[in-house]
Parts: structure tokens; sequence; C-alpha cells
């Protein structure tokens, strides 16, 4: 008899409520119920400002529901977790240290000991390929290799989740690219479940398992949409498959909805 595994990440009717600077309330994501497998890609996408960091901030720990469940590994989420990455859309990098030791920090906060911590790093940094670059500042990089530190700093720490809120939005095309490659080649293997949020689409079909759709906010699940093409992916290469093409128009089709409830009502409000 076959054991059927508990999700590594489980929302039951989760909603988050925020209190304005002007006193009022502000509800970012109602009632979300999601789940991740072990081990599964899920993009979260949906129109500017609907709540799709919110869900990551739940799932972290930064924030705390204000109802319902989030369930991380079986328990209930309280602060955030040793085995919990997360890669913010700006570079959370030390600027001050370089970038071996940016890449060594999570496993000396964690009691590696340091030529354990050291070994591990370097041994990162040569799976992005910088170990030309450990002795370098991250303002002697470039916005790509940047990125490539955080990654490295990231996996090193064995996440078993990897939360990424739009981690490539602020790099140019090509570099995006490359970057979603050396996700994917960085994830392969590691067993780690990925919830990954962004603006872009076509990211989000090379890249994932399954794309969630949400609505205009306040942000709740949609519909969810599973990606049938096979891996290993090449996400320029993926992009030109007629089936990609297919699984864009019907997604789309869905977002493209929630993105002009949120473009009519904010020519409302402006009016």
């Amino acid at each position: 008899m076959s054991i059927q595994k508990r999700p590594v990440i489980e929302l039951r009717g989760a909603s988050k409520v925020f209190r304005t600077p002007s006193g009022g309330l502000h509800t970012a994501v109602r009632d979300l119920n999601l789940t991740v497998e072990q081990g599964e890609f899920v993009a979260v996408v949906g129109p500017t400002g609907c709540g799709k960091s919110t869900t990551l901030t739940l799932v972290s720990g930064l924030e705390e529901a204000t109802e319902g469940e989030v369930m991380v590994g079986g328990a209930p989420v309280s602060g955030i977790g040793d085995k919990v990455g997360f890669v913010f859309q700006q570079d959370a990098v030390f600027p001050w240290r370089s970038v071996l030791s940016n890449v060594m920090a999570g496993p000396r906060f964690r009691g590696v000991p340091k030529a354990e911590a050291k070994e591990r790093a370097r041994s990162w940094l040569a799976r992005v390929g910088l170990s030309a670059f450990e002795d370098r500042y991250p303002h002697q990089l470039s916005g790509g290799q940047r990125k490539r530190v955080a990654l490295a700093a990231t996996f090193v720490n064995d996440p078993e989740l990897l939360l990424m809120d739009e981690p490539f939005s602020a790099l140019d095309v090509q570099t995006r690219a490359l970057m979603s490659d050396e996700l994917l080649d960085l994830w392969a293997g590691t067993g780690a479940s990925v919830v990954f949020v962004t603006h872009d689409l076509e990211e989000s079909i090379a890249l994932a398992d399954k794309v969630v759709v949400m609505t205009a906010g306040p942000a709740t699940v949609k519909e969810i949409f599973t990606i049938d093409l096979p891996r290993p992916r090449r996400v320029e290469a993926v992009r030109l498959e007629p089936r990609f093409v297919e699984i864009y128009r019907e997604i789309w089709s869905s977002l493209g909805e929630e993105v002009r409830i949120t473009r009519e009502r904010s020519a409302s409000d402006a009016a």
C-alpha cells in the first residue's frame, strides 16, 4: 500500500488584511486555497498589485494570515523556517562582504564550521560560474553576476522550499533567459519545491510545472494550469514549441480578464 505524501505547502482559506496609514483596512488576499507538492515548481501570475507577493510572505512566515491556515511541511507556519529560502526582486546581498563571504553567510549563521562553510560556498560558486570572482564585492559585479551570487547564497543552505519574488525582473532580456536556465539547472535534482512569482507569463510557462492565475485584488486563486512541456527545458528553445503557444493562449484567456479588471479599476479611481 502506497503512503500518500503530505503537500509541502497548504493554504486553506487564507486571507490577509493590512491596516492602512489612514487607519482603514486593506484586504490583500482572500480565501486562498493552494497546495504545492514536494519537488514541484509552481509559478504565480496575476495583475499588478493583486497580492502575489503577500502570498509568498504568508508562506515564508514574514507575515501571519488574518484568517485561514498556512501549513508548511504539515505544520502551521510560525516564523521563518530553517529550510525556507527566499530570493527577492532586489539583490539581497551584503555590500560590505566579498562574494565568497556572502555565500558563506547562511551556513555560518546556522552554526556550520567556517572551513565547511567555505568549502560549500566555493562548491556553489563553481556551479554558478563565479569561482574566479570570490574575492570581488557586489558593486564590482554585473546584475546577472549579483543574481548568481544570490542564488548560490540561497542554494548553499539546502532549502526544501524556495520562494522567489520576481527575481529576474530587473535584468535585461538576454540575461533573464540565461538566469532562468541557470535556475532550472541549479534546482534540478535538489528535490526542493519552488513558488515563483512573476508578471511575465512566458517566463512562468517556461519554468513551471503548474501556473496559478490570481484574480484582481484582493487576490484569490482563479485557475491552475498544468504545464505539460517535457523537462529538461531551455527557455529560449521551449518558447518556440507549438505547445508553448497553445498553453500561453489558454492561460492568457484567463489572466487577461483579470488584467483588464485591474486597469478599469485604476482608470475609475483616477477619474
